[in-house]
């Protein structure tokens, strides 16, 4: 059920008996609603490749797509596709969040799409992706190594990304102080885990150098797979009870269920679910949307990861907007 709709439910515009049949009848809504923009012209905005590199020499591809310029800036995204994806699967939502008026930058992590898989290697220079390892995969979280984030000695392909929207935020056409992370499939487990990194750097004398994400959307998580663990985040006190945290995923998707269960253990007073089919109450009764801090909105498919976060049919960025506008007015201390 859309966002919006849970909205009303929640400001007491929507009685609760009335909610049960929204949650038959919004599919039709939606297809409604889609079939009206897509009657719409629509308008293509500009889009430019970056050429980054990680502290071990991977040199690696990302897209930055701008806000549209008749729009105010909302915030910046750092969009994270699965494995075995690139920034061309999730294409059709950065360019919809693009025309929602967030500025979006799309990395291709190593060994995918159009970035390298060995230091120093030429675009292109790339490999099965299923063939990266646990090492590779902790690489692209990394953020670690001296007192100075700017002189940090581990840098992977987010932290390379987050490089560049601080250099864009200090001439003033990025602002990383509305800075969010969406990431699909194990995108979501990566980002999560650098996201819990951002969060470590202590500020300086000068100011803050992390502690920067304001909202993480995990589409289709991953809890685990390569060696690679949503249980290290986990551990993180920012995952746990600082930044807001939206979990979107299709019917019955284990992971996705599992990590909010956990989520909910930290936040028992500050959680809100949209399920396909509620199931019965737990012991703690869910607060108001727009009172909550973690989310967790179920949808009526089997599509998981970058197949979910692309298809226009499930308006997946519509609900990242509202998401982050509610996560925007629980700023993290």
């Amino acid at each position: 059920m859309a966002l919006g709709i849970i909205l009303m439910f929640a400001s007491g515009r929507l009685p609760m008996q009335v909610l049960g049949r929204l949650c038959l009848t919004a599919p039709l809504l939606l297809a409604s609603a889609l079939e009206g923009r897509a009657a719409e012209v629509a308008t293509e905005h500009t889009v430019e490749e970056l050429r980054l590199e990680t502290s071990d020499g991977i040199r690696i591809a990302a897209w930055y797509y701008p806000a549209a310029e008749d729009a105010t800036t909302n915030a910046t995204v750092i969009l994270i596709h699965d494995l075995e994806g690139s920034h061309t699967t999730v294409d059709n939502l950065a360019r919809s969040l693009q025309r929602a008026g967030h500025a979006v930058v799309a990395p291709d992590l190593r060994g995918h799409g159009a970035s390298g898989l060995r230091s120093g290697g030429a675009r292109g220079d790339t490999a099965d992706p299923r063939l990266l390892r646990k090492a590779d995969l902790e690489a692209i979280a990394a953020s670690s190594g001296g007192s100075h984030r700017g002189q940090a000695a581990i840098r992977g392909e987010i932290e390379a990304v987050r490089g560049w929207i601080k250099e864009k935020s200090e001439a003033g056409s990025l602002n990383i102080d509305r800075l969010c992370v969406v990431g699909c499939g194990l995108g979501a487990t990566l980002a999560s885990m650098w996201t819990a990194a951002d969060w470590n750097w202590p500020p300086t004398t000068s100011g803050p150098q992390g502690r920067q994400v304001r909202a993480l959307a995990l589409i289709s998580p991953v809890w685990a797979t390569k060696g690679v663990s949503m249980s290290l985040p986990l551990k993180s006190d920012a995952i746990q009870h600082t930044v807001p945290i939206m979990v979107l995923a299709g019917k019955n998707d284990r992971d996705a269920i599992r990590l909010f269960d956990q989520l909910k253990r930290f936040r028992p007073n500050a959680w809100f679910q949209q399920r396909v089919e509620p199931p019965a109450e737990k012991a703690r009764n869910p607060v108001a949307a727009t009172d909550a801090t973690v989310f967790f909105i179920e949808t009526e498919t089997s599509l998981k990861g970058d197949d979910l976060a692309n298809d226009p049919a499930f308006n997946v960025a519509s609900t990242i907007k509202i998401f982050i506008d509610l996560a925007q007015a629980h700023t993290p201390e």
